[in-house]
C-alpha cells in the first residue's frame, strides 16, 4: 500500500507539502498541488483518515439524530443528508433519539463522544436538556425541521414566525433548517372552503414540537381568510403516529356535528386516519374530503388519490448539511434560519375532479 513518502517521491516534494495538500492545513503552489494530486492518483493513494483527524482536529464526520427513521419523510431527509455530506467528504453518524428528551440527549452525547465535526438534530418536543448539553460543549449543530425559539437567527427577508437571533448562553449560535409550515397549512384549509365545506377538522401533530404549533396557526389563518369561525372541537392530536391519528380521528367522527372535511398534519397521521375511516365505513371524497400535510411516494396510487402539501425533504437535509458545512468554516457568523418552500399537490381527496 503506498505511502505519503510514497506520494512525496513521486511528486517530487516534500512529506510536509503533501499533508499540506491533502490536510488543506496551509496553501500550496497551484502547480505544486496538482503535482501531488496526480501522485496521489497515479500511486492510488489513500489517506489515512485517523492520521489526518490528528493533524486537523477533524474526523469529516458529521452526527445526525432524528426520531423516527422508518418514516418516508425523514427517510428522504436522511438522503439527503447522505448524499450532502459524501459530496462534501464527509461519513455519517446515526441515531434515533425516539422523540424522547432524556435519551435524545444521551444519543447526542454518544455522538459527541465519537467527535464528530458537527452535528444535525431534529429535536424533542422538550429540547432543553440538548440545547443545554450543545450549548455548553459549543458543538456546532443545525436543528432540522423543528425549530427552536430563541437559538436561532432571523436571515435577511425572514418570513412572520422564524425566531430571532438569540443564541445560547450568548455564546452559541444554533443555525435551523425547515420547511415552510404556516401558509402551506393555510393553503390547505382555504382549498377545503373554497369546495364549500364549512366544518373543517384538523389532525394535529404532537404537543410541543414548532411543526405542531406552525401548523395549527396555519389551519387558524386559513379558516380566518375563509371567515370561518375557529372550533377547539375540530382539533384533536395524533401526536405525529398513525395509532394517535387513528384515535383521533375516531373523536372527531364521534362528535354530535362532525366535520365534513379533514386535514391531516403528517403523512404517519395520514394512514392512521385512512383506517380510522375506513373503520367507520367511510368514503373519501364521497362522505368527507380530506387533505393532508406531507406527501409520499404512494400518496399518487391511493383511490383516491391524495390532495397533499409537499415538503422539499431531500433538500432540507442536504441544506442542513450545507449550513453546518458553513458554520465550520466561519463558527462566529451569525446564526440563520433556513425556510424552504413547499409544493401543493393537487389531487382528488380533496373532491375536485381529477386535474390530471
Amino acid at each position: 500500500m503506498p505511502t505519503m513518502a510514497d506520494v512525496a517521491r513521486s511528486a517530487g516534494v516534500s512529506v510536509a507539502t503533501v499533508s499540506h495538500v491533502l490536510n488543506g492545513t496551509r496553501p500550496v503552489l497551484p502547480h505544486t498541488r496538482q503535482a501531488v494530486l496526480d501522485a496521489v492518483d497515479e500511486l492510488g493513494y489513500t489517506p489515512n483518515t485517523l492520521a489526518r483527524s490528528l493533524v486537523t482536529s477533524r474526523t469529516r464526520s458529521i452526527g445526525l439524530a432524528v426520531s423516527a427513521i422508518s418514516n418516508p419523510y425523514f427517510t428522504e431527509i436522511l438522503q439527503g443528508v447522505e448524499a450532502s455530506a459524501l459530496e462534501h467528504g464527509y461519513s455519517l453518524l446515526i441515531a434515533d433519539p425516539h422523540d424522547d428528551p432524556e435519551h435524545e440527549r444521551k444519543v447526542v452525547q454518544l455522538l459527541h463522544e465519537r467527535r464528530v465535526d458537527g452535528m444535525i438534530v431534529a429535536p424533542s418536543a422538550d429540547p432543553r436538556e440538548l440545547v443545554s448539553y450543545l450549548g455548553r460543549h459549543q458543538v456546532p449543530t443545525v436543528f432540522l425541521d423543528r425549530v427552536i425559539d430563541g437559538v436561532g437567527g432571523r436571515p435577511a427577508g425572514a418570513r412572520a414566525g422564524v425566531p430571532a437571533d438569540a443564541p445560547v448562553d450568548g455564546t452559541q449560535p444554533f443555525d435551523q433548517v425547515c420547511a415552510e409550515n404556516t401558509e402551506p397549512m393555510a393553503g390547505l384549509v382555504t382549498h377545503l372552503a373554497g369546495l364549500g365545506h364549512r366544518r373543517i377538522g384538523l389532525v394535529a401533530g404532537l404537543p410541543g414540537l414548532s411543526t405542531t404549533a406552525e401548523r395549527i396557526t396555519g389551519y387558524r389563518q386559513g379558516l380566518t381568510s375563509a371567515r370561518l369561525p375557529y372550533d377547539d372541537h375540530l382539533v384533536v392530536h395524533g401526536d405525529s403516529e398513525s395509532a394517535g391519528a387513528e384515535r383521533a380521528t375516531a373523536a372527531l367522527l364521534a362528535l354530535a356535528a362532525p366535520p365534513t372535511a379533514l386535514v391531516t398534519a403528517n403523512n404517519a397521521m395520514t394512514i392512521g386516519t385512512l383506517r380510522a375511516l375506513r373503520r367507520h365505513g367511510l368514503s373519501v371524497p364521497d362522505d368527507l374530503a380530506l387533505c393532508c400535510f406531507d406527501d409520499f411516494a404512494w400518496a399518487d396510487l391511493f383511490s383516491p388519490r391524495l390532495t397533499a402539501i409537499a415538503q422539499p425533504s431531500r433538500e432540507i437535509g442536504a441544506q442542513a448539511v450545507r449550513v453546518l458545512l458553513e458554520r465550520l468554516d466561519s463558527p462566529d457568523r451569525p446564526a440563520r434560519t433556513v425556510r424552504l418552500d413547499c409544493t401543493f399537490m393537487h389531487r382528488t381527496s380533496c373532491g375536485c375532479p381529477d386535474p390530471g
